[in-house]
């Protein structure tokens, strides 16, 4: 079976799962933990001081632009080049960072204490399915699977797309407050929410099973839907105040 089909999750990839395991330590999900737990510190420090500079009056724009790009190449880079996995997840992290304090700080700005709320949505959220996923309440099957890759895939190809016209000075309705587009956010929100799901199966199928190193790129994987969620939650959010 094609490993995409384990997961949703587009951090994931045959690339990654693919090898023999011809060393000794395997992957464990406590190595999984510790990592996400150390990533996720780097972007939450990160985040604290680029949204201070913005307190202080400084322009972020720049470090929001180049957080993002930094981080869509680092992922390309990881994808081909995943032993390499234990330096550019960091570095992944960083460019996160970057990019979450900037958007968050503009939020908190024009709408205060929303950034706080996205986080504990998105904290809930991961608890809520790690629970449904580790009681079985809901159950990873092969058409769930399938279901959840399709619409995912769908809804990143809308986001390419609309970014690429965008330069073009074609706006596409996603961005904007319409009914429509406040109806794709809360779409996306569930879809990456669901992603979870996937991903824990992903996990604990090949834990124990591939080599140590992979503990990085399950690492990027939940980073990629954490960060995914949060961005997802966060617009939603301004796009119903400024509806209502």
């Amino acid at each position: 079976m094609n490993l995409l089909q384990k997961t949703s999750n587009p951090a994931f990839t045959n690339y990654f799962f693919y090898e023999e395991n011809n060393t000794p330590k395997t992957m464990t999900v406590s190595g999984v933990f510790l990592k996400s737990l150390a990533s996720i510190s780097i972007i939450v420090i990160i985040s604290i001081g680029i949204w201070k500079l913005h307190g202080d009056g400084i322009n972020v724009k720049w470090y929001s632009m180049g957080g993002l790009l930094a981080s869509i190449i680092i992922s390309l880079i990881i994808s081909v080049r995943q032993h390499w996995a234990h330096i550019l997840v960091p570095l992944y992290a960083i460019a996160k960072g970057f990019f979450l304090g900037s958007i968050s700080a503009y939020a908190h700005a024009k709408f205060p204490n929303f950034p706080y709320q996205a986080i504990g949505i998105t904290i809930v959220t991961f608890v809520v399915m790690l629970l449904l996923y580790q009681t079985r309440i809901i159950v990873v099957t092969k058409k769930l699977r399938s279901v959840i890759i399709t619409a995912v895939t769908s809804i990143f190809m809308i986001y390419i797309i609309s970014w690429i016209l965008s330069f073009f000075g074609i706006k596409v309705f996603i961005w904007g407050t319409s009914w429509p587009a406040i109806i794709f956010n809360i779409l996306a929100a569930i879809f990456a929410s669901l992603s979870f799901l996937l991903d824990f199966d992903f996990i604990e199928r090949h834990k124990n099973k591939s080599p140590k190193y992979k503990e990085w790129l399950a690492t990027w994987g939940l980073l990629v839907t954490l960060v995914w969620l949060y961005v997802e939650v966060l617009r939603l959010m301004k796009k119903l105040a400024i509806r209502f």
